[in-house]
């Protein structure tokens, strides 16, 4: 038996999801696009039941991605129950989607979320009469808190056993007859088997993309008798046929908010007031830095304490593993490089990334997020982008992996591929352990604020260029700013889990193996045939020593490897008497901007698949040839 679960956004869908889930679900991709959903399978009244967790939506009729691909879920896939997630707090706009869902007559139920939250703000709801009005049942829940998900559960395997189908809302008489009359069309023509007439005709009126190209495959003389019958619709309205449909639709649905909502004096409370401060133009930016700040300040200081010491264990664990083989044997080559890729992922990436995807959740939960989109868009649009995409590059100063992840946060596929390809190009922790160990260290801290404020000139250049030439919509920022609330620890942990095992079982399985191939290479003894391949980019167009080559394929691996074996390589810790104030400008340069780790191409290709992962990738090590050998010059005419 399987659930769907469908709402919209910020209605309480992923935390209900979450409440059963747990630590057990998986993310898949619809068919045929890049749009995510989550899965799990769960036991309800000792019957196994599998959840879908449908991305939110605020209509199936929207010509965005997200909304088109839930549509064809809904619309193809088999499933035998929908349960529509409603914030009640806002009923009558929710009740929109609420009756979109009814069209496609399969059984339902309402889950009336957010039911605190509707009390607060002095909304009381007669679920009785809710219910009646919609033909489906409906039960009343609080899933932040847990409250009412379980008889929500047992009343959709009960309601899901019987299998009734709901029945179809009514609208408006002109919107009924031109209805009925594609039907009329459409008799003995079944394009979506499952899917009601009546639901087909409606999306054909909208003009809907996906049902049209269907219908009118099967029956091209349908075009102009539906065009025909919409555009006498369109003659008594005076608006187009989905307006019309829609603002009928929308009247219905707060005819009956009208009929079962009782409205109290709100309470006003600390949200509110804090609201107030976090959105005001004058203190909303330095509150906005200050909490930006506290949360890296936390993220940098939980993992550097925690990566410490287990730094020193996997070191004593390299030592021990090390004395069981016979040294320099391909045993020991391959055990080594075992160890230093779980140690990558242990010790280097996990203490950084937990904090992270916690930090992430709880901003996310909190609200917060959609606030910091914001105060941000203004800038966010001079790149092409907008403020959504700020929280991805701000996470990239931290680790590229949690930044790349976060991209799906954003709706359009153009803005998820420029935001990733310019979060690529962020420097991470690690490259800034490059930055400090080479350039701060042996040229003086001005050297290294240089690099930073040349990697954001050089963001802010490349957003704009990828903004005018990757195609694709890139819808403005209608933004719905939700209520401030106190996160849940159950559904903070379940998140941060949840993007914790695309990491696991992606990016830390191509670091390990990663890992024994470039031990495997030093083993055969192959640095001086690299190094000599890679001469015509390391000595020719860098200018550098060709012993860096190597260290430079090593950074691939983990960014802070080319400052290790950068040392390894030349011989000494002191590399300044090797090479010159100049070379190691441009090799930091070209580490900070040429291709990002294995972990962060695997993310990268997890989120946008591997020709894009690739295509980045590519494109950063161009960026990053192009602003080195600048930078070169430039020294050498400034310094």
């Amino acid at each position: 038996m399987r659930f769907v679960l469908a709402g919209q956004p910020n209605s309480g869908k992923s935390s209900t999801f979450n409440s059963i889930a747990g630590y057990r679900s998986a993310t898949a991709n619809f068919p045929k696009s890049s749009v995510n959903f989550t899965a799990t399978r769960s036991l309800i009244a000792g019957r196994e039941v599998e959840i879908i967790d449908l991305p939110g939506i605020y209509s199936l009729t929207s010509s965005t991605e997200v909304a088109g691909a839930a549509e064809r879920y809904l619309l193809d896939e088999p499933y035998d129950l929908i349960i529509n997630v409603v914030d009640a707090s806002r009923l009558g706009r929710s009740l929109e989607l609420t009756l979109q869902l009814l069209e496609l007559g399969r059984p339902m139920i309402v889950a009336l979320n957010m039911m605190d939250e509707a009390r607060r703000r002095g909304v009381e709801i007669d679920e009785a009469e809710l219910a009646r009005r919609l033909g489906v049942p409906v039960v009343t829940t609080v899933s932040r808190l847990g409250l009412g998900l379980k008889e929500m559960f047992r009343h959709s395997l009960r309601h899901a056993s019987i299998g009734r189908p709901c029945r179809p809302p009514t609208y408006d008489k002109e919107v009924e007859d031109a209805v009925a009359g594609v039907v009329e069309l459409l008799d003995g023509l079944d394009p979506v088997p499952g899917v009601p007439a009546r639901a087909v005709a409606g999306k054909l009126l909208e003009g809907d993309p996906h049902i049209g190209g269907r219908v009118y495959a099967l029956d091209p003389t349908l075009e102009a008798g539906v065009a025909r019958l919409a555009a006498d619709l369109e003659k008594a309205h005076e608006w187009g046929a989905d307006q019309v449909i829609s603002g009928s639709r929308h009247a219905l649905a707060h005819a009956i908010e009208d009929s079962v909502v009782t409205h109290q004096t709100p309470t006003v409370g600390w949200r509110e007031q804090l609201d107030r401060l976090l959105l005001n133009q004058w203190t909303g930016g330095p509150l906005m830095v200050l909490i930006l700040a506290a949360f890296f300040w936390a993220v940098f200081g939980i993992g550097r304490q925690v990566e410490a010491p287990l730094v020193a264990v996997f070191n004593w664990v390299q030592m021990s593993v090390a004395q069981q083989f016979e040294p320099g044997s391909l045993a020991a080559t391959v055990a080594d490089g075992l160890v230093m890729g779980l140690a990558g992922g242990v010790a280097i990436v996990l203490p950084y990334l937990i904090p992270f995807l916690l930090g992430l959740a709880i901003l996310e939960d909190t609200g917060y997020l959609p606030r910091l989109a914001y105060i941000l868009d203004s800038f966010m649009h001079r790149i092409g982008l907008h403020g959504k995409s700020v929280l991805p590059m701000i996470l990239g100063y931290g680790c590229s992996v949690p930044a790349i992840m976060s991209t799906r946060i954003l709706e359009s596929d153009k803005d998820r591929k420029i935001t990733a390809a310019l979060t690529s190009f962020i420097p991470c922790s690690a490259r800034t352990v490059v930055i400090f160990g080479l350039v701060a260290a042996f040229m003086g801290p001005i050297w290294a604020l240089v690099i930073y404020l040349l990697n954001i000139i050089v963001v802010v250049v490349i957003g704009s260029i990828l903004a005018s030439r990757i195609k694709g919509p890139a819808p403005g920022l209608v933004l719905e700013i939700p209520d401030l609330s106190l996160p849940d620890p159950k559904t903070l942990a379940a998140k941060t889990w949840l993007a914790l095992t695309e990491f696991i079982t992606i990016a830390w399985p191509l670091l390990i193996a990663s890992s024994i191939v470039l031990g495997v290479l030093e083993w055969a003894e192959a640095a001086d045939v690299v190094n000599t391949l890679l001469s015509p980019l390391t000595v020719w167009l860098l200018g550098l020593p060709a012993a860096v080559g190597m260290t430079l394929v090593f950074g691939v691996l983990r960014k802070e490897l080319t400052l290790v074996m950068l040392v390894q390589a030349l011989g000494t810790t002191q590399v300044d008497t090797v090479l010159t104030t100049q070379q190691l400008f441009t090799f930091t340069l070209f580490v900070v901007f040429y291709v990002p780790c294995v972990a962060t191409i695997a993310v990268l290709a997890k989120q946008m698949g591997w020709r894009s992962a690739l295509s980045i990738s590519g494109f950063t090590v161009v960026v990053a040839l192009i602003v080195s050998v600048a930078g070169r010059l430039a020294f050498s005419v400034f310094s």
